[in-house]
């Protein structure tokens, strides 16, 4: 079973309605004892770095998460703003994130760029996979991901990096170290392509 971390922040009904036409058991849950029974995670995310960290501490499921990732090994994926939820900080705000990632958030600064490119980054991007990882097991070359973000992770060890995009430069946009994963995209909005990385993250991860 995966479930779907409900903290107040985030796409809920649309990662789980991708779940279920992959044919994956899931389900959106805000409850301890099912974090605790879950076989993987997914910690969604929108919106400001610090709110979403607060809603986390506060919802009070931050404990048996960490014990499941961290102590029993269970996978994680963040989403969005899940995924930098997953660094040391950022650059939004005050707030420390998870620190299970040896990673920090950044904003876009496209001042330096050539072209009339504007923040947010919005709509669909290529990745260029950079590592293997079971994540993008059998997603065809043509993949495109659909993005909607103005900061990002930025891994202090390349190895961390399975996938980057470009927008004005390269941007991790996928990330992960044993059994935490991130995703800086919206998989639940990006068709075929985001369907068959949630099918790998439930089956292969």
């Amino acid at each position: 079973m995966i479930v779907i971390l409900d903290y107040g922040v985030g796409n809920l009904g649309s990662i789980y309605n991708m779940f279920r036409k992959a044919g994956v058991d899931a389900m959106v849950s805000s409850e301890v004892g099912h974090v605790e029974s879950a076989d993987r995670l997914i910690l969604p995310g929108v919106g400001a770095f610090d709110n979403g960290m607060t809603k986390l501490h506060a919802s009070g499921l931050l404990p048996s998460v960490t014990a499941a990732v961290m102590n029993d090994g269970k996978p994680i994926l963040g989403i969005c703003l899940g995924m930098q939820l997953l660094g040391r900080r950022s650059e939004e705000g005050e707030c420390p994130g998870l620190g299970w990632l040896d990673a920090e958030t950044v904003r876009f600064r496209l001042e330096e760029c050539r072209g009339s490119l504007k923040v947010p980054h919005m709509g669909w991007n290529e990745t260029a996979v950079v590592r293997p990882s079971p994540l993008f097991q059998d997603v065809s070359d043509d993949q495109r991901f659909y993005f909607l973000h103005s900061y990002y992770l930025r891994c202090d060890q390349r190895d961390d990096v399975i996938a980057e995009t470009v927008y004005g430069h390269s941007f991790t946009s996928v990330a992960g170290r044993e059994n935490v994963y991130g995703v800086q995209f919206h998989p639940e909005k990006s068709h075929r392509f985001g369907l068959q990385l949630l099918r790998n993250f439930a089956e292969h991860a």
